[in-house]
Formats: C-alpha cells, sequence, structure tokens
C-alpha cells in the first residue's frame, strides 16, 4: 500500500473504527514504521507526537486494537482502520475518544453473520453450529420450520420474554441455512432495500 507520508511531515492521519459497530473510536497518526508495525503484530500502533517514539495502543492497559483492515482514501494519505478493540479505547476509560457508547445492537447480527460462516469454513469439532452443517441443508431448513412454528407459538400464547426467546433461535437457524446456501443476512438486507419504499 502507497501512502503519502510527506504532506504531514512524515505522518498520515489513522481514522480508527469498530469492525462491528462501525462507531469511531479514535484518530492518530502513523509514521511510515508505526504503519509497518501495525501491519507486522496486527496491533494498531502509532507515532506518539508526545513521546516521540512508536506506540502500541494498549502496551500498558491490555486494550489493544486488533486489526481487521486497512484501506486508504482516494489521495493516498489518511488510513481508515477497522478494529476489534479490547476495552475501552480512550485513556479516559470512555468506550470512544469522542464520548460516546461503543454499542450498536444491530451490529451483531453481522458479527454472528461472520462467525457462522468461520464456523462452516473450519467446521470445529464439538460446536453445534458444525454438527447442524453436517446434518445437511434439510435437517437446517426443518430446524428453521421448527422454530419458526416455536415463535409463532410464544407470539400469540406465550410471553413476552419467551417471543424474544424463540425468535431469536429463529434468526441463528436461519443464518446457519443462508451460510450453507453460500447466503448471508447482509443478501436479506438488499433484498429488503430494494423493496423498500418511503
Amino acid at each position: 500500500m502507497n501512502l503519502d507520508f510527506d504532506k504531514m511531515d512524515g505522518l498520515v492521519p489513522a481514522i480508527i473504527q469498530d469492525n462491528i459497530t462501525q462507531k469511531v473510536l479514535m484518530l492518530g497518526f502513523m509514521n511510515q514504521a508505526a504503519f509497518e508495525k501495525t501491519q507486522e503484530i496486527g496491533k494498531v500502533t502509532f507515532f506518539s507526537r508526545t513521546k516521540n517514539r512508536l506506540w502500541t495502543k494498549g502496551e500498558e492497559s491490555g486494550n489493544f486494537l486488533n486489526v481487521v483492515s486497512i484501506s486508504k482514501d482516494c489521495d493516498n494519505d489518511t488510513l481508515l482502520i477497522k478494529v476489534n478493540p479490547v476495552g475501552p479505547v480512550c485513556h479516559t476509560g470512555e468506550d470512544t475518544c469522542f464520548n460516546e457508547k461503543n454499542v450498536s445492537d444491530i451490529y451483531f447480527l453481522k458479527y454472528l453473520q461472520d462467525f457462522i460462516t468461520k464456523r462452516y469454513k473450519e467446521m470445529p469439532e464439538g460446536s453445534y453450529t458444525t454438527s447442524l452443517f453436517k446434518k445437511g441443508v434439510n435437517r437446517m431448513a426443518q430446524k428453521v420450520g421448527e422454530e419458526a412454528v416455536e415463535t409463532v407459538i410464544e407470539a400469540t400464547n406465550g410471553t413476552d420474554e419467551g417471543f424474544i426467546y424463540e425468535a431469536s433461535d429463529l434468526i441463528y437457524h436461519l443464518i446457519v441455512l443462508l451460510t450453507s446456501k453460500d447466503h448471508t443476512i447482509e443478501d436479506l438486507a438488499v433484498e429488503l432495500q430494494k423493496r423498500h419504499k418511503e
């Protein structure tokens, strides 16, 4: 990746974004050495302008920023780094350096989809998800049907708590089925977006 370090005297800004919640966590600066170390160790490393040295975020606190992806902007002088953070990001103890909570529950569905896709690729022994994949598409489809019926029963004759529990089972098993058919929950979002009219 070619970056233009000359515009800011050897530095480029690096925007750090949570891979799951999509929240912007912080902004730091990297020189060439910090960028290379970030790529090498998979943890965000900045150039500290106050300490005049490389600084891996979390080296003292343990709150590392584990790199998921790195991209550059159109001018090759700014980075967007998506991460899985370990603990709060700000030195004040806040989730972000902008005093925002790093939560967005809907994005957990993306994380769950990625997790199930990983299970599908790796098929680890002892995993319930693996056992579903091994039973084949007919059994997975049957589980979706069973969970749909249980969701309907809870919706019509059960409790709110039971309804949410069964609906969650339904979504989980649907994602498993989608994955087995080489689709994702994001594909459903695309289809629903096509249908949406304000």
